[in-house]
């Protein structure tokens, strides 16, 4: 019999060490439970910075949100003490600083989604929405947020 993989097997295949958890900024928690779901605050990146359509290529914002979900999985971690108690990614929604004529944050937040895909399979597919924001904290490319059915 094969054992199944767990998402901290795929996260060690895929060659991913989550990042250490980014402080709150403000008088607010990382996440809450209610119920089965878990609801995170949004996540951005300290590694990108500026506009897509100016100053971040297509390329450049998909990699910065790849890394703010991982961001946001290590906040999950840390609540959960383990991704394997994730049921079920429910929805995300990707906050993208975008120059007024930017029209492809769908693509830009691929790279969130293609990590959630990655690491849970079918369990990682999610409803989405992604918005272009006209400036966002510290002048961040992307803020993330998501909601998590887990188990209770």
């Amino acid at each position: 019999m094969q054992r199944v993989q767990t998402p901290e097997d795929k996260l060690s295949e895929l060659g991913i060490t989550l990042p250490a958890i980014r402080p709150a900024v403000g008088n607010y928690v990382s996440c809450v439970r209610v119920g089965n779901l878990l609801f995170t605050a949004g996540q951005g990146v300290d590694e990108y910075h500026g506009k897509l359509g100016k100053d971040i290529s297509i390329d450049e914002g998909y990699k910065a949100a790849r890394q703010s979900m991982l961001n946001l999985l290590s906040v999950v971690k840390n609540e959960l003490g383990d991704l394997n108690k994730v049921k079920r990614i429910v929805k995300i929604l990707g906050f993208v600083n975008s120059t007024e004529d930017f029209i492809n944050q769908p693509k830009v937040m691929n790279g969130a989604s293609d990590v959630l895909v990655d690491i849970f399979g079918e369990k990682g597919k999610h409803a989405r929405s992604a918005v272009g924001m006209a400036q966002l904290p510290n002048n961040t490319t992307i803020e993330i947020e998501m909601v998590l059915e887990i188990e209770e």
